[in-house]
């Protein structure tokens, strides 16, 4: 089938994709399509339940994302499109339906689901024609979907592991991309190959062939083909019903019936043709407030950050990416009226006399009136407070938030390490931009401007309560990760003030630690000691730079290996080594970054401080620990702040 007279068709016209998938941009392009592309801001959210067959559902997915971009572009961006091209991929098994997994472990499920299995690649397409004449737009719809069979080769644990932790599978349909690395997990397919890819290019182009030789009256641009919507009113929720006629002969409407469809057969492939008068209410402030806002139009063949410049400036910018700038810009402020409201005992005032109004606020803290009623609606505003009227005139009172974590007598209060990030992170990171041209700590700079602060036990106690109040948070979470019955002995190594080694006692009643850590940290250490301390937890003196470790079954390393310069990491981990026997253990827990480095990432930003240390991934994590002997028995990423790490000395 020669396809440059189909494409040929749609020369001069304005062409546009509704997706942002870049396998469909490029079957599209390798085929001479001309196009610009303007992602559907249309929610995939619909119930797959509804639909009696999974091909119906992509369809209809497919037709959504197309009529919303059609309707959307003569307002927002002030022209409207000839064609509108929507499409949607999904995979089927066992009746279940597979679309783009949320996670690697909806990958792992998806993909165990597939191994060994024939499957259906169904992507349903959506063809939206637009005529436009004064004032008035009318659409015509044309969909249709293609099935494609697909059998994957029987897949060892190891060989789907090492395709999801390649990255591949996150934004393709069925956790794969057969066009690359997934191509190697498949026996045979049955069909349309690029229908797999994203795209059924063969099936677009006959239905082309249908439209514009076969069937001229469905684009010609006329005023009798299709009832008119006039651009500047509310579009219906009526569908315009088509008398099952040959597609020359014009429409008949009937006012709120649904569409009768004009199908036409081949083989598996199946399209219908449908006149539409608009699928819902969609004004111009529903645009506004929809979730995600005007996408830059991208032209074939261009990179998206090469946008046409004027049509970038005048293209209104997404809700979500505004939220997320202002998000990032406001966020020191934020930061600032917590660690403020914190250091004024503002959650510890309301939580021991609930419903004060401002005046009765300012006059306990020792504040302006006016300042302290920005605060407290700050506050509010960041769901740490909460205010209702009493006797005309508004009182404030504590959130859960902000009573079970910021008041300073709460289990898991952050109190402590808020007035560190106060007093100790805010001033080394106001000298980020000195951090990143220079790339070391700015640390001793701190220092030498406040060395008689630096160098006080109080200074010393704020650091060790701030430590206290992090381990806490995520110390249960480590302790509980894992059976640690097999183990009678530990040794908490840099354990401070010995709250990691509390929680696993409590959670493992045969077990015994012993918090090993500097002079001057054991010392001051009683001060964070519960009121009926566990006998089960001991503290012992040392540098485990350069004394004797204690012998343990159980070694425990929480936040330590990550501070270290791989000089001191050698000598830590060697010395680990040489103290374990083969069957000891090693637990680990600290901040596992991403293996890709995507999404927002505590530790990376713990990064930017410049230390001597280094943030890994758990996989990064287990390659260093068996450099020196050990073993990865178990990863765990807990609901805390920390992941997990079980390794066994070989």
């Amino acid at each position: 089938m020669v396809l440059n007279p189909v494409i040929s068709k749609l020369a001069g016209k304005l062409v546009v994709l509704a997706s942002a998938s870049p396998r469909r941009l490029e079957i599209l392009r390798n085929a001479g399509l001309r196009f610009e592309v303007v992602p559907s801001w249309f929610k995939e959210t619909l119930d797959k339940r509804l639909f009696k067959a999974p091909h119906e559902y992509a369809v209809e997915t497919a037709k959504q994302k197309a009529l919303e971009v059609a309707r959307r572009m003569p307002l927002k961006h002030l022209k409207t499109p000839d064609v509108v091209i929507g499409a949607d991929t999904i995979v089927t098994v066992d009746g279940i339906i597979l679309e783009k997994p949320v996670d690697k472990h909806d990958a792992y499920r998806m993909l165990s689901s597939l191994s060994g299995k024939e499957h259906s690649v169904f992507t349903g397409v959506a063809i939206v024609l637009c005529h436009e004449k004064e004032n008035e737009v009318d659409y015509q719809l044309i969909d249709f979907y293609e099935e494609t069979k697909v059998k994957f080769a029987d897949l060892s644990e190891d060989m789907l592991w090492e395709y999801i932790n390649s990255g591949e599978p996150m934004d393709k349909a069925g956790s794969y991309g057969i066009q690359a690395l997934g191509g190697m997990l498949v026996e045979y397919v049955h069909g349309d190959f690029l229908n797999v890819v994203g795209f059924p290019l063969n099936h677009f182009c006959r239905q082309l062939d249908i439209i514009y030789n076969h069937c001229p009256s469905i684009s010609n641009k006329t005023n009798e083909s299709v009832p008119l919507i006039h651009k500047d009113s509310q579009f219906s929720s009526e569908l315009t019903q088509q008398s099952p006629r040959s597609c020359g002969d014009t429409p008949t409407r009937h006012n709120a019936s649904p569409a009768h469809k004009v199908k036409r057969k081949d083989g598996d492939r199946e399209s219908s043709w449908t006149p539409v008068n608009g699928l819902t209410e969609l004004d111009e402030a529903e645009l506004l407030n929809s979730e995600s806002s005007s996408s830059p139009l991208i032209r074939s063949g261009e990179r998206r950050t090469e946008l046409n410049v004027t049509e970038h400036e005048h293209t209104e910018p997404k809700k979500e990416d505004l939220e997320q700038i202002s998000k990032l810009l406001d966020g020191f402020k934020a930061s600032k009226a917590l660690f403020t409201a914190s250091k004024l005992r503002v959650f510890d005032l309301l939580h021991t006399n609930a419903e004060l109004d401002v005046e009765q606020v300012a006059q306990e803290i020792k504040a302006s009136v006016r300042g302290t009623r920005c605060l407290l609606e700050a506050c509010v505003s960041l769901g740490l407070l909460k205010t209702k009227e009493k006797s005309s005139r508004p009182v404030y009172r504590n959130t859960d938030l902000a009573t079970r974590f910021l008041c300073s007598d709460a289990h898991f209060s952050l109190h402590g390490y808020i007035q560190y990030c106060n007093d100790v992170v805010w001033p080394l990171f106001s000298l980020l931009e000195s951090a990143v041209l220079e790339g070391s700590s700015q640390r001793e700079k701190l220092q030498e401007s406040q060395s008689a602060a630096y160098n006080s036990q109080e200074v010393r106690l704020r650091f060790m309560s701030a430590m206290h109040c992090t381990a806490r948070i995520g110390a249960t979470a480590v302790a509980v990760a894992f059976d640690l019955s097999s183990y009678k002995t530990a040794c908490d190594l840099g354990g401070c003030t010995g709250a990691v080694a509390n929680e696993l006692v409590k959670a493992h009643p045969e077990l015994s630690v012993s918090v090993f850590d500097l002079p001057a940290v054991v010392e001051l250490s009683e001060h964070f000691h519960p009121q009926h301390a566990d006998n089960r937890v001991s503290f012992q003196a040392g540098d485990f730079f350069k004394d004797e470790l204690p012998k343990a079954d159980l070694y425990i390393l929480v936040r330590v290996l990550h501070d270290l310069t791989d000089e001191k990491l050698h000598v830590l981990l060697s010395k680990v080594a040489d103290a374990c026997t083969p069957g000891c253990g090693l637990l680990l827990g600290e901040i596992f970054l991403e293996e890709n480095r995507s999404g927002p990432s505590l530790g990376l930003l713990q990064a930017l401080s410049m230390s001597e240390g280094k943030q890994r991934s758990a996989t990064e994590y287990s390659q260093l620990l068996k450099n020196y002997g050990f073993i990865t028995a178990h990863v765990k990423h807990t609901n805390g702040l920390l992941g997990a790490m079980l390794c066994i000395k070989a």
